[in-house]
């Protein structure tokens, strides 16, 4: 359909056209000579016809065409595909009939409405499914997934069959509520718990110290077992280190069993927690649990020296000790005395003259322990200039100016989270030092000063290896202003303790550390997960380097081996080894830098995915709300047949007729050029038939 409509246009250029047009077909056949009188109208009215369009064109109203496009309500059937639908069915229930019968819905609501099938389990896919081999459950996530697929469609309903177990995502409740359709839910499975003894969840410190005792938290739960006895283990290196029985006491029971272990050898450990079986089980595979502990040999030891309190030493300590790694000692200078400076792996000076401490001077001399030089209002700076060659800061007079901290994105010896960065280029000021700084050719600068909106070369925190010893310096105080402000803007103080945390862990990697290293992202991965492993080597500079090729060889428990190559990621080593089958694996990976050979072993375990076989009584309550708060209704599989009458009822699911305007300017519609040509061919064809041409 179509209409004119004039804009910024006036509609009184019509009556000017249409007058334009008439003057001049009287102009031009006022007086013919051999031509009647309703011939020569006749040719007149073509010709003030042909005139009024062409003065049309040149005022340029706008066509608004008007299209209708009728769409029909979209019915999606939604099916749930996961293990536990097949494993706890209802008695009675086929899964072939049901779906067979689900695929029937479709013939019987015909060509009035637009039905597209999909199955799920952790993600969404196309097409009704009876493998039922879904490992994981997500439905928060394929409610997602389809309002963002139809958004802005006309979704008439949503089928959603499925036994309400969910092992993956939110709470699908809410999901729900942002699909503006009725949900009609198919309530799977069986409601009745069955007997089961399992292990729920496991709480524990992935690192723990040599000789000290550490604990792990066990949930252990038992339903339709109640009266039985729960014997449950833990075993290491094929000994048993525990076990506690613990007696059943109501049908849905749960319990809490805190264990107390000891780190006696160094190492990774693997432990194996299990829960005993019982006559009549429903499942075994639920029973047993493994985990991995790295037992250290001891924690480092890190001492921050300062002359007189100050607020900072108390974010500093408690920055550190975030590294469970890490032990932390603070002490005022009057009592170096008695310390022994020998036993620690980092020593901090905050605003220390180290001038006047000729036992520490001695120490540092000797030594080759890392530091890391603080500086503020009480530092002498003559005598900081005087002991390192790092960092110098020439200074006509004792005062201080705010600077702002400004990461530098060359940086490259450890990293910072981006967040991070970003925080902490909006943190308060800190105080440093007036005057004039220069750095060394082996320094590094992470942050730089920014003083007011001035960015600067001088450093605010450096890092340096001198003569095989690491060293840091900051050159500012004021660390507590920054722990204050980003718990009152972020409401914790991540950044700030990311960034002294990984300060100290890089100035206490020393060269007695490891040099290659094969790390699992984690210990134990889930059937069907790719198996990621990384990898770092150093040279004899502790310098990180990817240029040797690094081989690992995964073994299993029968002896079959699998041999990967690892790539180069940025300085570093990575290896996505794929899915690999259930079972413990050990590994030995090998490198060559030089003439010098590394290797490196470890342990990994592939465990089977169970989380299907953690809940079998199906959630219709769930699934019963869903379907109320979204207008529908909840079925049972035998209701399968009344869906299609309920749909048909269900006055909301109607097709919808969209409007769909377009706004163009005449001379764009090719007709009007077409019916002028054809009129003045027309005009001429007589005329000249007339012999007037």
């Amino acid at each position: 359909m179509f209409s004119i409509t004039w804009g910024s246009v006036s509609g009184w250029w019509v009556p000017v056209c249409l007058i334009l047009g008439i003057l001049y077909a009287w102009l031009l056949y006022r007086q013919p000579v051999n031509l009647g009188k309703y011939f020569r109208l006749g040719l007149a009215c073509i010709r003030a016809l042909v005139v009024f369009l062409i003065a049309l064109l040149l005022v340029s109203p706008l066509v608004k065409s008007v299209k209708y496009s009728p769409q029909k309500p979209l019915v999606l059937i939604t099916q749930d595909n996961s293990l536990s639908v097949n494993t706890f069915k209802a008695p009675g229930f086929n899964a072939d009939k049901f779906v067979g019968d689900l695929a029937k819905l479709k013939q019987e609501l015909g060509d009035e409405y637009d039905v597209q099938e999909f199955n799920f389990s952790k993600d969404l896919s196309n097409g009704l499914s009876s493998t039922f081999n879904g490992r994981q459950t997500d439905i928060s996530n394929t409610l997602l997934q389809l309002n963002n697929r139809f958004v802005n469609q006309n979704i008439g309903a949503l089928i959603l069959a499925t036994d309400g177990l969910y092992n993956q995502g939110n709470d699908p409740q809410y999901a729900a509520k942002n699909i503006k359709t009725s949900i009609y839910t198919i309530a799977l499975g069986d409601t009745t718990a069955k007997r089961d003894l399992l292990i729920g969840n496991i709480n524990y410190n992935k690192t723990a110290f040599l000789g000290n005792d550490f604990e792990i938290e066990v949930l252990a739960e038992a339903y339709q077992s109640k009266s039985e006895n729960l014997r449950l283990t833990v075993t290491t290196d094929g000994r048993q280190v525990f076990t506690q029985t613990i007696p059943v006491t109501s049908a849905d029971f749960k319990k809490v069993i805190p264990i107390k272990l000891t780190a006696d050898k160094k190492g990774l450990r693997k432990y194996t927690i299990s829960i005993d079986q019982v006559k009549n089980e429903l499942s075994t595979q639920n029973n047993t649990e493994t985990i991995y502990i790295d037992v250290l040999d001891a924690r480092q030891k890190v001492l921050v020296l300062y002359q007189s309190p100050h607020p900072d030493i108390t974010v500093i300590k408690q920055a550190i000790e975030t590294n469970k790694n890490f032990e932390v000692k603070t002490s005022l200078l009057a009592d170096l005395p008695s310390i022994k400076l020998a036993d620690y792996s980092l020593i901090v000076l905050y605003q220390i003259p180290v001038d006047i401490s000729a036992p520490l001077k001695s120490f540092i001399s000797k030594s080759k322990t890392p530091l890391w030089y603080i500086l503020g209002s009480q530092t002498d700076l003559q005598a900081f200039n005087a002991e390192q060659n790092n960092v110098k800061i020439s200074a006509g007079r004792s005062e201080s100016q705010e600077v702002f901290a400004l990461p530098d994105a060359g940086f490259a010896a450890f990293t910072l989270s981006d967040s991070s960065r970003k925080k902490i280029m909006t943190l308060p000021p800190l105080l440093a030092p007036f005057g004039s700084y220069g750095i060394s050719t082996n320094t590094s600068v992470l942050l730089k000063q920014k003083i007011g909106a001035v960015t600067t070369t001088y450093p605010l925190l450096a890092f340096a290896d001198d003569a095989g010893r690491r060293l840091g310096v900051l050159t500012a105080e004021g660390l507590w202003r920054w722990q204050l402000a980003e718990y009152q803007n972020y409401g914790n103080r991540n950044s700030t303790d990311e960034l002294l945390s990984q300060t100290v862990q890089y100035l206490t990697a020393n060269a007695n550390r490891q040099r290659f290293r094969v790390y699992p992202a984690r210990n134990v991965f889930d059937e069907g997960e790719n198996v990621i492993l990384n990898a770092e080597l150093y040279n004899d500079a502790l310098e990180l380097i990817n240029t040797p090729d690094v081989k690992i060889d995964l073994k299993n428990a029968t002896g079959k081996n699998y041999s990967f190559l690892f790539s180069r990621n940025g300085q570093s080593y990575e290896l996505d080894a794929g899915t690999l089958p259930v079972g413990e694996y050990s590994y030995t990976a090998t490198t060559q830098n030089g003439k010098q050979q590394f290797k490196a072993t470890g342990l990994l375990t592939v465990k089977p995915l169970n989380l299907e076989t953690r809940q079998s009584a199906a959630n219709h309550a769930l699934l019963n709300t869903i379907a109320k708060q979204s207008g529908g209704q909840m079925l049972y599989p035998a209701q399968l047949n009344q869906l299609a009458a309920m749909i048909r009822k269900n006055d909301n699911i109607k097709t919808v007729v969209y409007e769909d305007k377009h706004y163009n300017d005449i001379i764009d519609v090719k007709w009007v050029f077409v019916l002028i040509l054809l009129l003045l061919t027309g005009e001429w064809f007589l005329r000249k038939r007339e012999g007037e041409v």
